[in-house]
């Protein structure tokens, strides 16, 4: 049976950790970014679809392709970070489910109902973007999520050919807390939860 997490790891996933917006010069090994990926890949997704897929964006060349689709507030912060990831979800997705959800004939729940198709795949997909920054805060990494970017141009520039879209960034590295912002109020359970 699971055991509570001690208060240090809760304040690592959630209570204090931050958005980062600047970043030590540190390396983020290609090691570390598999291992994450092989954390996360774990968390549930409806009949275990997984239609999340991400590129890591860590080279010169790879970073001067995604700099003209960040809108200007993002541009610096992400040039400066060690790694940015584009989380993004397949609207295919459904083709892999007679290996990923052996127990039923799944494949048939989405083929030719692509509105269903195409919901299933931003829930789940944003889902598992969820579990990739507790991931990688879990393995010691700082991240950046944002929304700031043009998705048709990523889109094109990363996923031509594919069914994949974007979803969302996040950079990632080891954070300078000198670009932390002060924290922004949060709503009180009353405010957004009952128990009935």
């Amino acid at each position: 049976m699971a055991e509570p997490l001690d208060s240090a790891a809760i304040d690592q996933l959630f209570d204090k950790a931050r958005t980062n917006n600047k970043w030590q010069p540190r390396e983020v090994p290609d090691a570390l970014l598999r291992q994450l990926v092989d954390h996360m890949k774990w968390a549930p997704t409806s009949a275990n679809c997984s239609p999340a897929r991400f590129v890591f964006v860590k080279s010169p060349e790879a970073k001067a392709r995604l700099k003209p689709h960040l809108s200007a507030g993002n541009v610096d912060k992400t040039m400066a970070a060690p790694v940015t990831a584009i989380i993004g979800y397949d609207l295919n997705f459904y083709e892999a489910l007679p290996k990923l959800y052996p127990p039923a004939d799944a494949k048939s729940w989405f083929t030719g109902k692509k509105q269903h198709a195409d919901t299933t795949a931003f829930r789940n997909g944003s889902l598992q973007g969820g579990y990739f920054i507790l991931a990688a805060r879990a393995l010691g990494l700082d991240c950046g999520p944002m929304s700031g970017f043009q998705n048709a141009g990523v889109d094109a520039e990363f996923f031509t050919g594919t069914e994949i879209k974007s979803n969302f960034l996040c950079n990632l590295g080891y954070g300078d807390p000198a670009g932390v912002y002060p924290r922004s109020p949060r709503f009180s359970f009353d405010e957004i939860a009952t128990i009935i």
